[in-house]
């Protein structure tokens, strides 16, 4: 199994948004089928177009990306199968050797982001409402030093 982190095209539009739908319903139980919905529709039209997106592969397969507007994580999502294999870990580390701090929002109830983001070294900022969904989302911050 050979890991390559490399830059979004738009080639890889359906398995980016596969590894979003099966990745973000299994962490995000709790969103309504409304609101992924519309996020479905806007990572091609909104949201890949403005940030600065980085697909994981193994054998020309697209397991994982992490989108970053500077230095704020915007999206961070690994296909469910590829939990625990690394691939997380890989996007961050490319996100770290651009910008070295980071920042992000993690839903308070996303368990799977939050266990990883702890264990990659984020620490919380501040905790504050969802306006879009009502629940509680979490600021988190990653420095190298």
């Amino acid at each position: 199994m050979t890991l390559t982190v490399r830059k979004y095209t738009v080639s890889d539009l359906q398995e980016v948004l596969s590894t979003w739908e099966k990745a973000s319903n299994l962490a995000h139980p709790f969103l309504s089928a409304d609101f992924q919905d519309q996020v479905r529709h806007d990572i091609p039209k909104l949201h890949l177009p403005n940030a600065e997106t980085w697909v994981a592969e193994i054998d020309s397969n697209v397991v994982g990306f992490i989108a970053l507007l500077g230095n704020d994580v915007g999206a961070l999502f690994v296909q469910p199968t590829f939990h625990g294999k690394g691939i997380g870990k890989a996007l961050m580390d490319k996100a770290v050797e651009l910008y070295g701090q980071l920042e992000l929002e993690v839903f308070k109830a996303n368990a799977i982001g939050r266990k990883f983001y702890a264990r990659y070294g984020f620490e919380d900022v501040s905790e504050e409402v969802h306006e879009a969904t009502g629940n509680k989302v979490l600021r988190l911050k990653y420095s190298t030093g």
